[in-house]
Parts: C-alpha cells; sequence; structure tokens
C-alpha cells in the first residue's frame, strides 16, 4: 500500500508541477489581454471624440490657435508663476579688466587631452 501511495505521489507531483506553471502563464495571458482590452476601450473613446466637432474645433483652437473669422486672438507671453521665473542676475562690472589670453598652449593642451583619455566604455567591433 505504501509502495502504491509513493508511486502514485512520484506520478502527480510532476504533472502537478506543470499544472500550476501552466495556470501561471494563463493567469498572465489574461492579465495582458485586458490590459489589451483596456487600451482598446481608450482608443475608441478617443476616435468617438476625434467625431464630434465641437472637440476638433476646440483642438484646433488650443494647439494650432486657430481662430474664427472676427475673432482676435490674444497671446499672452511669459505667463509662468513667478516662483518658477529665473532670479535676476547681479549687475555686471563697470570696470574694464584687460588679462593676457594664450589660447594656443589651451588649444593644444585640450587636443592632447581628448587623443590621450581612455572612453569610458569600450565597446568591441562586430
Amino acid at each position: 500500500m505504501l509502495s502504491l501511495v509513493v508511486l502514485g505521489a512520484w506520478v502527480l507531483v510532476p504533472s502537478l508541477g506543470t499544472y500550476l506553471d501552466q495556470r501561471q502563464k494563463i493567469a498572465a495571458v489574461e492579465a495582458s489581454v485586458q490590459v489589451t482590452e483596456e487600451q482598446i476601450a481608450a482608443l475608441e473613446q478617443e476616435r468617438e471624440r476625434w467625431n464630434d466637432p465641437a472637440y476638433i474645433s476646440t483642438q484646433a483652437r488650443e494647439r494650432l490657435y486657430y481662430v474664427k473669422p472676427g475673432e482676435v486672438p490674444y497671446l499672452v507671453d511669459n505667463d509662468l508663476d513667478p516662483a518658477a521665473l529665473p532670479k535676476e542676475q547681479v549687475p555686471v562690472s563697470d570696470e574694464l579688466v584687460e588679462r593676457r589670453a594664450d589660447w594656443m598652449p589651451q588649444l593644444l593642451r585640450s587636443i592632447a587631452g581628448a587623443g590621450l583619455a581612455k572612453n569610458a566604455v569600450e565597446t568591441p567591433l562586430r
């Protein structure tokens, strides 16, 4: 009797593992189908909105700044929040200071440094 129980367990355990694996795959595919159906519903709703002339007119006004004949459009420039605007710069000095600029050695150092630097990531040629 014990050998029959062991034999039955030996036969059923692999098929039980296969069953559980297939159930997980089925659940993943069903979730994927659900997401796809939701995307399809959203796209169909968007398509229905584009069939409405009022929605088309609103989109043309907002996106392309179209106006109807006789209307006067007003565009507000710099309508940002004052907190989002950059701070005022400090005034520039009135004094003119002349410095000696020797650009040739700086250029040579830059070229030599770029030529001798190792790449951060070396990609193999294929």
